[in-house]
This record gives C-alpha cells, sequence and structure tokens, in this order.
C-alpha cells in the first residue's frame, strides 16, 4: 500500500510539474517572431490563407513571418517544422496534403506526420476545380472526358507536386471518367501551375480553389469547369460540382490548419489555437475567407484537428492503393 501510494503521489508530482512548466513556457511566449512555414511556393490555397492569418493573429501573437518551402508534395516545409525545436517559434500551415503524402505515398517518409507534429487548430477546408484554358473544347466535365477520349495522347494536367491532393484528385478525375490518357505534369505548387494554364503551356489545371482563381474563371483566362465540393461554393454558385456532372465519386476537399513540432508545451498550443479561433470569429476575416472559396473552420480545438486529419487520411486510402501510387 505504501508503495502503491508513493507511486500516486510521485504521479501527481509529475503531472504538477509538467503543468508548471507548461505554464512557464506560455508566461513568457511569445517573445519574437514566430515562423509560419507554408510548405507550397507563393500563390496556392496556403498562401491565400497563410498572409491573412499572419495579420490576424499578429494583435494576439506578434509578428508572424512566412517562410514558402516548397516541393515534395508539401512534405520539405513540413519535414522542416517536424525537425525543429519544440518551442512555439516554428509553425506549419500544413493539413491534409502533407499528412496524406507521408503517411500513405511514401515507404521511408521524411517524418511520421502523427508523431512528429502536434495539431493546433483547423483554419479552414479548402476545394479543388477542375479547370481548362480557353482554347480547350469542353464547357463541362462531361465535354472534357469525350474530347481526352477522343484524343487520348493530347491533353496533359498541372499539378503542384508528385503525391499532392491535386495529384490524387488529377488521377481520380481520368478513373471516375475513363480517360487514362491525361498526362500529369507536377509543379513546386500551385501557383507555377495557375501561371503556366493560363499562360497555355497546359491545357487543365487542378489547382485549390482561391480568390485568384475565381477571378481568373471570372474574368476568361481560364474555365472552370467544376468545383469537388459536395455543394457548390457559396463565393461562385454558378460553377457546378463535379457530382453534378455526374462523377458521384469525384469529391475532393483539404483541412489548412496550424501544427507545431511534436513535444511543444501544451500551453502554448492551446494559446495559439485560442489565437486562431478568436481570429476566425472576426466576421469580415470569415467573410473573406468565404469570398476566396474557403470554408472557414470557427470551432476547431487540437483535438478536433487532429481527429479530422486522421479522417482525411482515411478518406484517401482506398483512392491511394486503387491507382497504386507509391513515392519511392
Amino acid at each position: 500500500m505504501r508503495v502503491c501510494r508513493r507511486t500516486f503521489l510521485c504521479a501527481v508530482v509529475g503531472v504538477a510539474t509538467l503543468s508548471t512548466i507548461d505554464w512557464a513556457w506560455a508566461q513568457g511566449y511569445p517573445s519574437r517572431p514566430i515562423r509560419l512555414v507554408v510548405p507550397f511556393p507563393p500563390g496556392g490555397a496556403f498562401d491565400a490563407v497563410a498572409r491573412p492569418l499572419a495579420e490576424q493573429l499578429k494583435p494576439r501573437l506578434g509578428v508572424l513571418v512566412i517562410e514558402n518551402i516548397g516541393g515534395g508534395g508539401a512534405s520539405l516545409g513540413a519535414a522542416a517544422v517536424a525537425r525543429a525545436k519544440p518551442d512555439g517559434y516554428t509553425l506549419l500551415l500544413g493539413g491534409t496534403l502533407p499528412h496524406v503524402n507521408e503517411a500513405l505515398l511514401k515507404g521511408t517518409p521524411l517524418y511520421d506526420p502523427v508523431k512528429d507534429l502536434d495539431p493546433i487548430a483547423a483554419v479552414a477546408a479548402n476545394v479543388l476545380c477542375i479547370a481548362v484554358h480557353p482554347s480547350v473544347p469542353a464547357n463541362d466535365l462531361n465535354e472534357l472526358a469525350a474530347y481526352a477520349r477522343a484524343n487520348p495522347t493530347k491533353l496533359s494536367y498541372g499539378h503542384a507536386g508528385v503525391g499532392s491532393i491535386q495529384h490524387l484528385t488529377g488521377e481520380l478525375f481520368k478513373s471516375v471518367a475513363g480517360t487514362p490518357g491525361i498526362v500529369p505534369v507536377p509543379y513546386r505548387g500551385t501557383g507555377p501551375v495557375v501561371t503556366d494554364l493560363i499562360g497555355g503551356q497546359i491545357p487543365i489545371g487542378i489547382p485549390g480553389i482561391t480568390r485568384q482563381v475565381l477571378e481568373l474563371h471570372q474574368s476568361g483566362k481560364l474555365r472552370i469547369l467544376a468545383v469537388t465540393s459536395p455543394t457548390r461554393l457559396i463565393a461562385a454558385p454558378e460553377i457546378p460540382t463535379a457530382v453534378e456532372a455526374g462523377l458521384p465519386g469525384m469529391i475532393s476537399q483539404q483541412s489548412i490548419g496550424l501544427f507545431a513540432p511534436a513535444g511543444t508545451p501544451m500551453a502554448i498550443i492551446e494559446q495559439i489555437s485560442q489565437a486562431t479561433r478568436t481570429a476566425l470569429a472576426e466576421p469580415a476575416y470569415r467573410q473573406m475567407l468565404i469570398e476566396s472559396g474557403f470554408e472557414p473552420d470557427v470551432d476547431s480545438t487540437p483535438e478536433k484537428f487532429r481527429r479530422f486529419i486522421e479522417e482525411d487520411i482515411a478518406r484517401w486510402t482506398p483512392v491511394v492503393k486503387a491507382i497504386g501510387l507509391k513515392l519511392d
């Protein structure tokens, strides 16, 4: 009994000590600028979330310095954060994409997405679209699929990197539409995909929806044939979904949110999570996200975000197995 009681008391003291350490960490945090890694080049959906988010968090957390580290379908940037010191001064704007990439597509991943990164809070969900250059003779997905089948070696599509959600979505479209001849062309991020799409270097792109992509569609510089959300976007209700085009399995969306290196004190995780929820409570910021094609997540917590990511991985597992994609 004495041993048990002593063990119990030691455990209580240990928990109290850890809580005190966490509290002490949070008291002085943050005392310098925070590095926010975006695992893509400028110009894509993650970048479109990162920059206004940094401004919204500035009154609550101080300066967030954005660093774009593209490559590897988001793996390089995510791995850089996973290896960083767990002190709250290096954060990742990650989500579905880098986690699916490392969890499902690599035999020798750069990092363990579950063990090496701690979820903080989801910011928004982002859907993708299937867009074409105006020269492509297709006004909807059915016409695109028919044209691709009639010209099996003529079309290609750009995506944000091998193993990215854009890549998986493109391969999913080829599978459900019966267009195996469309050639995937990898880029280092969405920005370069959009640039080459409007320039005519590639006929098809699978970008994430952003304000820029919607504006390019509205101006006629590219043509969005369908979005991959379950329902039409609030920001662009005139654009049909892929499901409406007769492709019921063609649903693809990704969560975007904040992560910290594993082992970051929980008090700091909670502080950043609360700051993020407060930022998302601002009506003007929420409206900006909606108008840009995002769906804000206003009540995310570290545990909710962890479950969301786990569900995303489970959702993509059968797709990855079906297409047999591996990165190494």
